[in-house]
């Protein structure tokens, strides 16, 4: 008897944050926009929280870059982590798996944002909206698929 369990979500989230980045990165070059500082901010504001000194400025950038990143691939993977977990042995429809996966790590992303005060998305444009909902859908298909060839083809074994 085999299902999914954390580290098959674990797999299939760090494989959709692959594909979120890559859409990202291609967005920018495409529209020769700036790479976004909500990641850092969102280091500085959840370090400050923490009462974590990041050391000096030059050294407490690098930090907060480095930290933003991880803090990506954590949200990625945790939430591909929880979908597996929830769904447990039931095969949910590519489409519809995507569909969930994606809205729910935006939701995560979104929310901290928020919760940070980092960012207000009731505020964002029509383009703000679409620089973050179409990575995420690649995030969301990118993980379902990972996911859906992690499982076996008759799941009641």
């Amino acid at each position: 008897m085999s299902r999914p369990g954390a580290l098959d979500g674990a797999v299939a989230g760090a494989v959709g944050t692959v594909a979120l980045n890559l859409v990202t990165y291609l967005d920018m070059v495409l529209r020769a926009r700036p790479a976004s500082s909500t990641p850092e901010e969102s280091a500085r504001r959840l370090a400050r929280v923490a009462h974590i000194d990041l050391g000096p400025e030059d050294r407490a950038a690098n930090r907060r870059s480095g930290l933003g990143a991880l803090i990506g691939y954590a949200t990625g993977i945790a939430g591909a982590t929880a979908y597996a977990a929830l769904a447990g042995r039931r095969r949910v429809p590519l489409p519809l798996a995507a569909a969930a996966l994606g809205a729910g790590v935006m939701a995560m992303a979104d929310g901290s944002l928020a919760a940070l005060r980092v960012s207000d998305p009731r505020r964002w444009s029509r383009s703000d909206w679409l620089s973050d909902v179409v990575p995420h859908l690649a995030y969301g298909t990118a993980a379902a698929a990972t996911l859906g060839r992690l499982r076996p083809p008759d799941s009641r074994r």
